[in-house]
């Protein structure tokens, strides 16, 4: 995330302005603490690093170090970190297209069989992707006209109930636009509630998330479990119990 960060603004990675980007960086761990997201201990320690490397930052130069040409960069570490995570993401992406430039050239009807669903060509989403669409559809939401409906109370259960309707109305294999799906929505309410339905059919492995290309529109599809996470109300009747 802290990559994508840096590059998405075009600033040089070996002169970071390690006060901007920390600024941004707990910005996003409120926002997802705000949404009742868990982002795991990697998150917490990047951020003390941040903040640590930010005071070391702001702490004066040792005159004797400077003369001596010993005055280590703070932001050195970090930076090699960041460019041997990028280094293993290209290759990564690399033998990726490789895999589908040769599944185009060359086929094999056998192998289908070491196929399963996950190895379907499109890229996964990460948690960082899904919230920075929620954040798009809430800034566009503030422009848009509100009129106030008395009464209204959207729930988490009932906006499960809704994805499902669509999901069931596409065609096999077809999938339905997240961005367009929260857009059509006629107020903050309805969209939060339809982001935690969202992730709660994707914990429960109801539905795969998945995008064309990098910063692409993300799209939502049923799983393989599908049927079977949906073969009683027991589901439902639970999630509703959580969210009471």
């Amino acid at each position: 995330m802290l990559l994508d960060l840096i590059r998405k603004q075009q600033i040089n990675i070996y002169d970071i302005p390690i006060a901007s980007i920390t600024a941004q960086y707990l910005d996003y761990m409120q926002r997802a603490a705000e949404l009742d997201m868990e982002l795991g201990a990697e998150f917490v320690y990047m951020a003390a690093t941040l903040i640590h490397i930010k005071s070391r930052m702001l702490l004066p130069r040792d005159p004797a170090l400077e003369e001596a040409g010993e005055q280590e960069d703070p932001r050195a570490e970090l930076v090699q970190r960041l460019l041997e995570h990028e280094r293993f993401k290209n290759a990564a992406e690399m033998l990726h297209e490789k895999l589908l430039v040769e599944e185009n050239v060359w086929s094999n009807p056998q192998v289908k069989y070491f196929l399963d669903e996950a190895g379907d060509p499109e890229l996964a989403v990460t948690l960082f992707d899904l919230v920075k669409t929620f954040q798009k559809v809430l800034e566009r939401a503030k422009s848009r006209p509100v009129y106030q409906v008395n009464g209204e109370d959207v729930s988490v259960p009932q906006m499960i109930q809704y994805l499902r309707a669509r999901l069931e109305s596409t065609k096999a294999g077809e999938a339905l636009s997240l961005t367009e799906l929260l857009e059509r929505q006629s107020s903050r309410r309805a969209i939060v509630a339809l982001f935690l339905a969202i992730l709660e059919m994707v914990r429960m492995q109801a539905i795969v998330l998945s995008q064309k290309t990098p910063f692409g529109d993300i799209l939502i599809r049923r799983h393989s479990r599908y049927a079977e996470v949906f073969a009683t109300d027991q589901v439902l009747s639970l999630i509703e119990k959580d969210y009471h």
